[in-house]
């Protein structure tokens, strides 16, 4: 069987990479992937696969095995599909067509190998039995998350899989290699907006003023607190604003200061204790000062498990499609993906594939406008996908 993958998934290649880059050249944004969920579609018509709809333009198909078996496994592979608003910087020839729109965090090649998984799938399925579930999803960028919305719509019923696989793009690892970690992996996310006020006015007369500039150092500084007296150490947790914005002048102090910041962490019990600190903080700090404060939270994704043993499973699996050189440990993430939703219900496992290539200067990160991958990947993504689900399906 593994074999036959390896040799199916070199005849698809040129296509899967086609697929890719019409993706990429074709990039929608979140809750906006009309026609990327219209070439998928299309592409799954010409596959024969059945599908249904969901959360718009989400797509979910099935492939059925029709070997004989005692059980009736199933098991979700799922490909996210929407972009970021980003300008693309590279010169290549699938170089994005929507302005300021751009895949820069690989999703074209998590969904162009998935397309590439089923049609292995579709030409071996007189020869497995189960069920696999093909979830090809949208808005993985914005909250609330496209996951989110296709859980709440029964994406993991009927039939209702054993095991969740993901996979993402690596710019960290060189193409040619998988990565794994088990347990928790990636953080939970949430967005914060604060507005403090105060009573602006001229610079030279502080005293008739309530100055929100200086209540908001001393709120920024405080709340730091949160993270390192009040989070236990061995609990990651990360608490960054990256927008402050006083808009007065250098004699002119305004009336309120406006913050924007996340805070993640990799447990939900202290995620909601967090919550209640930094507002209760925020808010004492400002009145004290003789000013107030509007702190929101808007919540984000948990935190992202892999499932012990699944992931054990997945990475023998791994190893023995690919040798055991090529698959490497990860370090914990402490970034986010709406990935976390299914491991929350569902024993799941989400892995990383590399796509570095340093001769060809493949090596920007994601989420930047130069970020590319190193194709030859694509060969790998989409016969191992299909032989890892074949192998938890018990064939």
């Amino acid at each position: 069987m593994k074999e036959k993958i390896q040799e199916l998934s070199q005849n698809i290649f040129n296509d899967v990479v086609g697929n890719r880059r019409h993706l990429h050249a074709h990039p929608e944004l979140s809750f906006h992937e009309v026609a990327t969920s219209a070439y998928v579609a299309s592409k799954l018509d010409e596959l024969e696969i059945p599908y249904i709809r969901m959360a718009d333009n989400g797509l979910v198909g099935l492939i059925k095995g029709t070997k004989p078996s005692a059980n009736d496994n199933v098991v979700a592979l799922r490909a996210d599909m929407d972009a970021l608003p980003i300008t693309e910087a590279n010169d290549v020839a699938y170089k994005s067509q929507n302005p300021g729109v751009m895949h820069a965090c690989g999703h074209d090649v998590h969904t162009s190998s998935l397309l590439g998984t089923a049609t292995i799938l579709s030409q071996l399925k007189n020869e497995f039995a189960g069920t696999v579930k093909l979830i090809f999803q949208p808005a993985e960028e914005k909250l609330p998350g496209g996951a989110n919305l296709m859980i709440q719509q029964g994406v993991l019923e009927n039939p209702k899989p054993q095991a969740v696989i993901g996979q993402h793009v690596m710019p960290l690892i060189d193409a040619g290699k998988v990565g794994f970690r088990a347990g928790k992996y990636m953080a939970s996310t949430d967005e914060i907006y604060v507005t403090v006020k105060g009573k602006g006015g001229h610079g030279a007369q502080p005293q008739q003023n309530v100055d929100p500039v200086i209540i908001t150092a001393h709120i920024l500084t405080a709340l730091q607190q949160v993270v390192s007296r009040f989070a236990d150490p061995k609990n990651p947790c990360v608490l960054s604003f990256g927008k402050v914005i006083a808009n007065g002048a250098t004699n002119v102090i305004p009336n309120e200061v406006y913050l924007e910041g996340t805070f993640r962490t990799m447990d939900e019990k202290w995620r909601k204790e967090a919550h209640i600190r930094m507002k209760k903080m925020a808010e004492g700090i400002a009145e004290s000062m003789g000013g107030s404060c509007e702190f929101n939270i808007m919540h984000g994704y948990p935190f992202l498990i892999n499932e012990e043993k699944l992931t054990a499973s997945v990475r023998g699996h791994a190893e023995d499609y690919l040798g055991k050189e090529n698959v490497v440990d990860l370090d914990i993430w402490m970034a986010a993906e709406d990935f976390a939703y299914y491991s929350q219900v569902a024993d799941s496992c989400f892995y990383r594939l590399g796509t570095r290539n340093e001769s060809r200067g493949i090596t920007s990160a994601v989420h930047t406008p130069t970020f590319d991958v190193e194709e030859s990947a694509l060969g790998l993504s989409t016969g191992l996908m299909a032989y890892m689900a074949l192998k938890q399906l018990g064939n």
